[in-house]
């Protein structure tokens, strides 16, 4: 039979749909490594106070993290192994950050005999973990680097930049159990906990801006909760204590619970991004499927859509129009004029959108942070529980007509703005 234009575009067509399904795999890859990448989280968090607190706590917690990870390393172990089949078609960098990921995962075992035997400090098991978990992170971060459809795309750059936030959260939590536990405050920890604040937001701005509405709607409002506002208190005083002064022990406890809630609301997001990945994929199937079935419509859409190079040639030679140049072939390295100028202004736009929106999160976020060190004076300078303390600086803004902020503002500049302490009983 004679090679024809019907079986080419059919052809092109049924590649295009082996290309989604392609994507679909390796989404089911990328959701099995993020949910390992989950239970490895916390069991290094786990680890870090079993370990600074001299084995004395947290045996429990480590275990059950370690029972939760074991089932997902065996499944992820099998998708390890399937990508091996041509059909596939892993590229050789997949295959070695695989075979980076198994070294670490063969090592796993050994890592927890030594943190049985407390051998390893705190730190380097976290060091270990983190070196586990960052190679886990690089190859979700390379199997999801690889659409061509502008709406999974979307949703493939708002997943990586979750999970690179969320490492950066799991971090934060193993470093400041570790130093609760140990009940001292210590300098290049305290600059590790500031580095890992500003990696997540700087993760997390980049997934606001390409999640969909109702995972982005779901994370800010996290973001309002009394769990964050807890965190950011906890964050306050390991970043504001003098390295070698005692810290409560006692904390660690609340410091493990408040960060790991606010990860697991991560990871509930991240559940959902991977949902709506496979639904895009899905529908994006089913659509080159119905294609598939009209080649008259493939047909018609082959000539409503001619190449670039070829519509440039036909509307040059076009005697209704007055020729302004001679038609280039673009290439990946020289695109043409046009388009690169298209490009340059749709990026300006992009960047002064993303300028504006950066500029108003770091407003929100410098007003939240001045209320939250008022509040914190007026507790430590009047006795008064943090709910009364915000009623105070409530009150205060309303009786001057000023905004919240200016009154945080005044009442930390101030130190007697709008306030007195309660009256002392006179001396006899």
């Amino acid at each position: 039979m004679p090679l024809s234009v019907s079986h080419l575009v059919l052809r092109a067509k049924q590649l295009e749909i082996d290309a989604v399904r392609h994507l679909a795999g390796r989404v089911e890859l990328a959701d099995v490594i993020g949910q390992l990448i989950h239970a490895l989280q916390r069991e290094r968090g786990a680890t870090s106070i079993f370990l600074a607190s001299g084995g004395q706590r947290f045996q429990a917690e480590r275990q059950a993290a370690m029972d939760k990870a074991r089932p997902i390393e065996v499944t992820l172990r099998t998708l390890f192994e399937q990508q091996l089949a041509p059909a596939q078609g892993a590229s050789a960098r997949t295959l070695s950050l695989m075979a980076w990921a198994l070294l670490g995962l063969d090592a796993l075992a050994d890592l927890r005999t030594q943190i049985d035997q407390r051998t390893p400090t705190a730190h380097e098991a976290v060091a270990a973990f983190s070196r586990l978990i960052a190679g886990l992170v690089e190859l979700v971060f390379h199997v999801a680097d690889a659409a061509l459809h502008p709406g999974i795309s979307r949703l493939l750059v708002a997943f990586v930049h979750l999970v690179q936030g969320k490492e950066a959260a799991g971090q934060e939590r193993a470093v400041g159990a570790q130093l609760f536990a140990s009940g001292a405050n210590d300098e290049a920890e305290q600059q590790r906990i500031v580095h890992l604040i500003d990696a997540q937001e700087r993760s997390l701005r980049v997934f606001e801006e390409f999640a969909e509405p109702a995972p982005r709607a779901r994370w800010q409002q996290h973001q309002l909760t009394p769990t964050v506002a807890q965190l950011e208190r906890l964050r306050r005083t390991l970043c504001t204590t003098k390295p070698g002064t005692p810290l409560d022990t006692a904390l660690s406890d609340t410091w493990f619970a408040v960060s790991s809630e606010r990860i697991s609301e991560m990871g509930r997001v991240q559940v959902e991004l991977v949902q709506s990945l496979r639904q895009a994929c899905q529908t994006q199937i089913e659509a080159a499927e119905r294609n598939l079935q009209d080649s008259e419509g493939l047909l018609r859409q082959l000539r409503d859509n001619p190449p670039p190079h070829s519509h440039a040639v036909a509307r040059f030679f076009n005697t209704n129009e007055a020729p302004d140049a001679a038609p280039a072939l673009a290439t990946p390295d020289q695109p043409s004029v046009s388009s690169l100028v298209d490009l340059l202004q749709a990026q300006s736009t992009r960047l002064a959108s993303m300028e504006s929106e950066l500029e108003a999160a770091r407003r929100a976020l410098h007003e939240r942070k001045v209320i939250e060190r008022a509040k914190g004076a007026l507790m430590a300078r009047m006795g008064l529980t943090e709910e009364a303390a915000f009623r105070a600086l409530q009150k205060a803004s309303m009786d001057h007509n000023r905004r919240l902020l200016d009154v945080a503002e005044a009442t930390l500049a101030l130190p007697d703005f709008a306030f007195a302490p309660p009256a002392s009983s006179p001396q006899k």
